[in-house]
């Protein structure tokens, strides 16, 4: 798993829509590899969890932006078997006594679970993490705002 930000340099010519039609919302979506588009097809929504720490992974640093996820994006042809959780280009996280974007500390993660915990309609995908938590039942989100 990784991060990214919808800016021309980490996504295509329309940052902004994603694979799916979908607004790019980092407070909602995550693109999967075209692999993984039989088991996560679009509007399905995913929990993630680490499962053991890794230096390459600052999950801590960020979980509290993760929260549930809708799958509404799809990486390039060359990734296999990824994640890549859509962030807030302009947010900031304390990261090795220095601001950086989620996504840069977030870094790469391994040891992580994908929990589908269940599936929205695309073209109605909710915009907050609260909209989203009452469609799928959810007891419990991380959120920071």
């Amino acid at each position: 798993m990784t991060g990214y930000n919808a800016v021309p340099e980490q996504t295509d010519s329309d940052p902004f829509t994603t694979a799916s039609g979908a607004y790019s919302n980092p407070e909602i979506v995550a693109a999967r590899s075209v692999d993984l588009a039989g088991e996560l097809p679009f509007g399905t929504v995913i929990q993630i969890t680490q499962t053991s720490a890794s230096s390459t992974c600052g999950f801590g640093l960020v979980e509290g932006y993760v929260g549930l996820r809708v799958i509404a994006d799809s990486m390039h042809s060359r990734m296999h078997n990824k994640i890549d959780v859509l962030f807030d280009a302009d947010a900031t996280v304390q990261a090795g006594g220095k601001e950086m974007n989620p996504a840069r500390a977030l870094g790469l993660c391994h040891d992580i679970q994908i929990d589908v915990v269940g599936h929205v309609d695309i073209a109605h995908i909710p915009q907050t993490q609260t909209e989203l938590k009452a469609a799928v039942g959810k007891a419990t989100v991380a959120v920071n705002k």
